[in-house]
């Protein structure tokens, strides 16, 4: 069960974290400097953030069709059982799996998990899908959407 710190924030806490999602690379000083507090402060309430799991971690964006990675899609997969072990041993193939950008387990639909991936082209997608994502125990059926294009990529979230 995780804790809910939503109500525990005050301002000072919601504008460190809206600046780390909009720069990661913002300086404590640079943060301190846009919100008004003073660096020791500032620190102290970033540190208290990061230590209560708010903060969980630090990324760099990257652009995947400059990578080559220009087709993206949507799996939908359905399971043959509904069991722990069986949706455990098919998260633990896919995590594996290092074009799966994405691994939802699903509620209120005919699939089970959706998988968001990005590969080369179609001759990648379908060696990604019959050589593997099919490979794993327990799939019986898969659904693809390819994504024509994005109209909303955002990866902060509202505070």
């Amino acid at each position: 069960m995780s804790l809910n710190y939503s109500n525990s924030l005050d301002q000072y806490d919601k504008a460190i974290l809206n600046a780390l999602q909009n720069n990661g690379r913002l300086s404590n000083q640079e943060i301190a400097d846009q919100i008004g507090l003073s660096p020791s402060a500032c620190l102290r309430r970033f540190k208290s953030l990061e230590e209560s799991g708010i903060i969980l971690g630090y990324r760099t964006l990257l652009d995947a069709k400059k990578l080559g990675l220009d087709l993206m899609a949507l799996i939908h997969i359905s399971m043959d059982k509904h069991t722990k072990e069986r949706f455990q041993e098919f998260e633990t193939k896919v995590q594996a799996l290092p074009n799966v950008l994405e691994c939802l387990l699903l509620t209120g639909q005919t699939a089970d998990y959706q998988l968001k991936v990005v590969v080369k082209d179609l001759e990648a997608y379908q060696d990604l899908l019959l050589n593997h994502v099919t490979q794993i125990e327990g799939v019986s059926g898969v659904h693809t959407s390819f994504v024509l294009r994005k109209v909303i990529d955002k990866t902060a979230i509202p505070i």
